[in-house]
């Protein structure tokens, strides 16, 4: 990951629009940015999305901000704009199985990866939030929460979000006893309660500790390993 082209300079006061701008000044658009949701749950996928905003009003998205800071049904309508107005976006899924095979941060790299390949459009410069990311074929930029300071960013933490929330909902529906659809996998004391009880479902992750914890030899086929080959009972 490079840092930002010479002559390309973000003030801080520059709002969530100001690293788009300065990066187009100097000629480079469109510019992709890669988020994703659900690397810290011990259970369900890791959701990873790329989005590229047009320049202009229409690339304005109201209410963006990072996924987090909005309530869900502003998350709800950022979406649906965001589907509506941008030039590409694009959505992956790394399901609780293929997490443990690769681990998270591998998992992680993947999915921004992933996501970024699947654009419609070939951006010419790449922003992620956080950390930089290998292998993506174009330059880019790391930026420190940039969910809060990039609006492309704020885009894809948005698309992941959501996507994630909605895959957490219909997972509540065939596992109501772990309360999906509230905590969304996160390790909540609810939630660590119907692990202790029930022990994990298929997609509970089996790198993490707490779900270990939770396995033991008399839960028959609903525990699966971390391949989904084999129940505990029949090994």
């Amino acid at each position: 990951m490079s840092a930002l082209p010479r002559g390309s300079t973000v003030r801080r006061d520059a709002g969530l629009y100001g690293y788009e701008r300065a990066l187009r000044r100097v000629g480079l658009d469109p510019i992709a940015g890669v988020d994703e949701a659900g690397r810290g749950p011990c259970a369900g996928p890791l959701v990873a999305a790329a989005v590229i905003l047009p320049d202009g009003k229409r690339g304005q998205i109201p209410e963006l901000a990072d996924s987090k800071l909005l309530t869900a049904k502003a998350r709800d309508r950022c979406y649906d704009q965001i589907r509506e107005r941008a030039l590409a976006w694009s959505v992956v899924s790394i399901e609780a199985a293929e997490c443990d095979r690769l681990g998270m941060h591998v998992a992680n790299v993947e999915a921004l990866r992933r996501a970024l390949f699947r654009l419609d459009v070939r951006p010419s410069y790449v922003l992620t939030d956080g950390f930089g990311v290998d292998g993506l074929g174009v330059p880019g930029l790391a930026i420190w929460k940039g969910d809060r300071v990039a609006a492309c960013i704020a885009a894809a933490s948005v698309i992941a979000k959501v996507t994630r929330d909605r895959v957490m909902e219909h997972w509540d529906k065939e596992y109501p006893q772990y309360g999906f659809g509230i905590h969304k996998g996160y390790c909540t004391p609810e939630h660590q309660a119907a692990l202790d009880e029930y022990g994990p479902c298929p997609q509970h992750r089996r790198r993490f500790e707490n779900v270990r914890r939770s396995l033991r030899p008399d839960m028959g086929h609903n525990v699966t390993s971390p391949t989904g080959a084999e129940s505990l009972n029949e090994r």
